[in-house]
C-alpha cells in the first residue's frame, strides 16, 4: 500500500515538471485571462483523472502560508477550480507518467542553467526521496502540500523557461515577447496521458538542439576544457609539428575532427576536421590553421557555455513558427533563411548594417515587392554624405543618376533614379515599419565575397534578390520567370502587391544549431551578448 501510494505521489511530481516545458508552445490570449473560470462540477471521482480531491480551504491556506503573488494565486485557483479540485500530479497508482516526465524535463534544464530561480531544494528533496527510496511515506497532509507545490513550481518554471527572465526590448529586440497561459498548458499536460511527451516541450524547436549541445559543453567543462593553441606561424595539409598534435587533440573534443592519428602530421583527414570547425564558427573553410582560427578554437569553454545560455534566452523570445513562408535574417550570421512551415528551402548571404548603423532586431511582414525602384535617400544621408559631395562637384547628382524632388526640414529630398547602378539594385522588398529597413539587391556585389559583411547604414542587402522575388511570386500564374527577368532587366519601376503578408523575422543569434546537428558560433559584432552576459551572470 506505501509502494502504491509512493508511485502515486511520484507520478503526480513529474506531470508538474513535464507540464512547465510545454507552456511556451502554448500562446494565450488576453482575452482567456479575463474571463472568470467556472467550476467544472462534471468532473467526479469515477470519470476524473485523478480520484483525489483537494480541500479548497487547504488550498487557501497554501497560497496564504506562501505568501503568493496574486498572478500565482489566481493561476493556481483557475487550474483547481477547473478540476473540480482533484489532484493533478497523483493518480491511483502513485505519480503519473507526466509527472516523471516533467521532473525529467526540469532537471534536463536546471543542468543546462548555471543559475535557475525555479530549483526548489525543498521540492527536489521530496521527489528524489519518491522516486528512489520504496520505503519513503508521505501522509495525506504531506501529499496535498507536496501537490500544491508541484503546481505552484510549474507555474513559476514555465515563466522562466518559456517567457524568459530578460525584458527583450531593454537589448533592442523588437520582436513582441511571447507569452503563455500556464494553466491551459498544465491542463493539456494531464490530458496528454503521457503520450509523446517529449515533443511537447513548448519552446522554438531551436532550443532543445541548442540546450542538448549545452548539457555537452557542461560535459566537456568539467573534464577541463581544452587547451589553447600557440602559433608562431601557420599550418596547412602536409606540414608536421607539435602544435598539430595539439589541434588534433582540440578539434576530437568537440567532435570535429575523429582520426586516432596522433602524430605530427597534417593529414589531409585533419584537413577535413579544421574545415568543419571553420565553417561553423563562421571563418573561411580554407583548411588553414591560421591565427584567426586559433584565436576562435581558443575560445575556452566556459565563454561557449555562456554563448549558449544568452542565446537559449533569446530563443525563449522568439514566437511560434508559422506554417506558411516565412524569412528569417540572422545578422551575426550575415545570412537570410527561407522557410515554408518548419522546411528550409534555401538561404542566401545578406549584408547587413555596421556597428555604428546597427540593423534593427524586429518583426513585421513583407508587403510589396518593388522592381527596379527609386531609391529615398534618408535626411542623415543626404546631410552626411551627400550635401558635403554636392559641395565638392555641383555635377555630383547628375553622375549619379540623382534628382532633387522638394526641400524637407531645411535640405533637399534627394532620391536616386532606377538604373543598374542604383544603390538597391534591380529589386526591393518592402515591409513597412519604423524603422526605415528593407531587403534589396545592391550594385556592389563583390562584398558577398566577404565572410564578415556588416557594411549598411542600416537596410538588409541580398546576395541572390531574384532567386527571393520569383520564390515569393511562384505561386502566382502572372508572374513567370521570364517575365521577371525581363522586368528586372528593363528598368520600369514597378510595385506588386503580394497576395499574402510573408512573416519577417530579423534576428540575433550567435549560437545555434542547424537540423544536421552542427552547432554554430559567430562574432557579436554588435555587442548585444556582452551586455545580456552583464545581466545574467554575476561575475560580468
Amino acid at each position: 500500500m506505501r509502494r502504491n501510494f509512493y508511485h502515486y505521489i511520484i507520478q503526480i511530481t513529474l506531470i508538474a515538471l513535464v507540464i512547465l516545458m510545454i507552456a511556451s508552445c502554448l500562446n494565450s490570449s488576453s482575452k482567456k485571462n479575463t474571463l472568470p473560470v467556472i467550476r467544472d462540477t462534471t468532473i467526479t471521482q469515477i470519470n476524473a483523472y485523478s480520484p483525489l480531491e483537494i480541500d479548497s480551504l487547504k488550498l487557501e491556506g497554501y497560497i496564504l502560508k506562501n505568501d503568493l503573488k496574486p498572478s500565482m494565486a489566481k493561476e493556481m485557483r483557475d487550474f483547481y477550480k477547473n478540476r473540480n479540485y482533484h489532484f493533478a500530479w497523483f493518480g491511483q497508482d502513485g505519480l503519473t507518467e507526466q509527472a516523471r516526465a516533467f521532473y525529467n524535463l526540469h532537471n534536463t534544464y536546471i543542468k543546462a542553467n548555471i543559475d535557475t530561480s525555479t530549483y526548489d531544494k525543498q521540492l527536489h528533496t521530496t521527489m528524489e526521496e519518491l522516486l528512489n527510496d520504496d520505503s519513503f511515506f508521505l501522509t495525506p497532509q504531506e501529499a496535498t502540500q507536496t501537490e500544491l507545490h508541484l503546481t505552484q513550481h510549474f507555474f513559476k518554471y514555465t515563466k522562466e523557461v518559456y517567457e524568459g527572465t530578460i525584458d527583450p526590448s531593454q537589448l533592442q529586440w523588437h520582436i513582441p515577447k511571447k507569452k503563455i497561459d500556464a494553466v491551459a498548458l498544465l491542463d493539456s499536460l494531464i490530458a496528454r496521458n503521457g503520450n509523446k511527451l517529449e515533443n511537447w516541450e513548448p519552446v522554438n524547436r531551436f532550443y532543445p538542439l541548442l540546450r542538448n549541445k549545452l548539457i555537452t559543453y557542461y560535459e566537456i567543462d568539467k573534464k577541463g576544457g581544452w587547451d589553447s593553441i600557440h602559433l608562431n606561424k601557420a599550418y596547412k595539409a602536409g606540414d608536421s609539428g607539435k602544435v598539430i598534435l595539439n589541434l588534433k587533440k582540440r578539434l576530437s573534443i568537440t567532435g570535429d575532427y575523429v582520426g586516432e592519428d596522433t602524430s605530427f602530421e597534417f593529414t589531409q583527414q585533419l584537413e577535413t576536421g579544421l574545415q568543419h570547425a571553420q565553417d561553423r564558427l563562421g571563418l573561411n573553410p580554407d583548411g588553414v590553421l591560421g591565427f584567426q582560427t586559433a584565436k576562435e578554437l581558443n575560445v575556452s569553454v566556459k565563454d561557449r557555455i555562456e554563448q549558449m545560455l544568452v542565446n537559449m534566452e533569446r530563443l525563449k523570445w522568439m514566437p511560434n513558427e508559422s506554417s506558411g513562408t516565412r524569412l528569417v535574417a540572422n545578422i551575426p550570421e550575415f545570412t537570410l533563411h527561407v522557410f515554408n512551415g518548419d522546411q528550409q528551402q534555401f538561404s542566401m548571404k545578406i549584408v547587413v548594417g555596421t556597428v555604428a548603423h546597427n540593423t534593427v532586431i524586429f518583426t513585421d511582414s513583407l508587403e510589396y515587392i518593388v522592381f527596379n525602384p527609386y531609391w529615398n535617400i534618408p535626411q542623415s544621408i543626404v546631410k552626411n554624405e551627400i550635401l558635403p559631395a554636392m559641395r565638392r562637384d555641383k555635377n555630383y547628382l547628375r553622375k549619379n543618376n540623382m534628382e532633387q524632388t522638394g526641400v524637407r526640414n531645411g535640405f533637399p529630398v534627394i532620391r536616386q533614379r532606377p538604373g543598374a547602378f542604383n544603390a538597391l539594385g534591380r529589386v526591393k522588398f518592402i515591409f513597412p515599419n519604423n524603422y526605415s529597413i528593407y531587403f534589396h539587391d545592391t550594385p556592389a556585389k563583390n562584398l558577398f565575397n566577404l565572410k564578415d559583411r556588416a557594411f549598411s547604414h542600416g537596410c538588409i542587402r541580398l546576395g541572390q534578390p531574384e532567386r527571393l522575388a520569383k520564390y515569393l511570386l511562384r505561386n502566382n500564374p502572372e508572374w513567370t520567370d521570364a517575365k521577371i527577368n525581363n522586368l528586372m532587366q528593363g528598368g520600369k519601376n514597378t510595385w506588386v502587391k503580394l497576395d499574402q503578408k510573408i512573416p519577417i523575422y530579423i534576428v540575433y543569434f550567435t549560437a545555434w544549431v542547424t537540423k544536421d546537428g552542427t552547432l554554430n558560433f559567430r562574432n557579436d559584432i554588435y555587442g548585444h551578448d556582452a551586455k545580456m552576459e552583464k545581466m545574467m551572470f554575476k561575475d560580468k
